[in-house]
């Protein structure tokens, strides 16, 4: 009986340390081994060129000379994949041991660094969305920053929503930049304009607009990650007052 989603799953620690055959290619050549590590670097190196959008398991299996038959002997399906994805992400992620009289600032250099990991390959934190954690490199990021919470002394319920709360921000605002990105990168694309494209259009707006037209300025405000730090540090004072 061939093994089930969540064994293959299970197994996955043992295929790493297999060291699989090469495959002949029709020109006779050595073609890359397919293992699990070997589908996941391909899939971003697809996300990296072609942006998130693009990956597919037909893609993948395209770019390793395969079908799509050869992957799901290690990979279950895209969600699968995904999860991988962001799993390898999290690895790369320097968690902090909770200081209580750090927290905040522990928790924001977290964030930042997923930011960071996200903003590598344009669209991936949309593999993340609607994802329920199972992944030990992704438990291992959220067990962190709740250690991080509760040393702050907030409530255990409280803790614990504000990780997906926090999480949810970070993927978001992750994928709007990728996607403001890309737009900048197509040469043909005019609907990324610049702050004083903004304010010279808000200038111009009708009388029935007056505190847009009055606060441009303040709506138009921030460069790189302002808003970015300028949010995480709202919702911690949310949290503070939970304390």
């Amino acid at each position: 009986m061939s093994p089930t989603p969540r064994q293959r799953r299970a197994a996955r620690h043992q295929l790493a340390t297999d060291v699989p055959a090469g495959r002949r290619g029709s020109s006779g050549g050595r073609k890359q081994p397919i293992t699990v590590d070997a589908i996941i670097d391909t899939a971003f190196g697809i996300v990296a060129r072609e942006g998130y959008g693009a990956l597919t398991m037909r893609r993948v299996a395209t770019a390793l000379e395969t079908g799509p038959s050869s992957l799901y002997a290690h990979v279950v399906n895209k969600e699968d994949l995904d999860e991988l994805l962001i799993g390898r992400l999290c690895a790369e992620i320097t968690l902090p041991e909770p200081d209580p009289a750090r927290w905040r600032e522990q928790l924001v250099d977290v964030c930042a660094q997923l930011r960071d990991q996200y903003l590598r390959y344009p669209g991936i934190s949309q593999a993340a969305f609607a994802a329920a954690p199972s992944n030990l490199d992704t438990l291992r990021v959220s067990e962190g920053m709740l250690g991080i919470v509760l040393a702050g002394g907030v409530e255990p319920q409280v803790a614990a929503w504000a990780i997906d709360s926090l999480m949810l921000y970070v993927n978001a605002y992750s994928l709007e930049v990728s996607l403001v990105n890309t737009r900048i990168d197509r040469s043909d694309d005019t609907w990324v304009v610049s702050r004083e494209e903004l304010l010279r259009r808000f200038a111009a707006l009708p009388d029935t607009f007056p505190h847009t037209k009055r606060h441009a300025a303040e709506l138009t405000a921030g460069t790189g990650h302002d808003r970015f730090d300028f949010t995480l540090n709202l919702m911690l004072d949310g949290l503070t007052g939970t304390r």
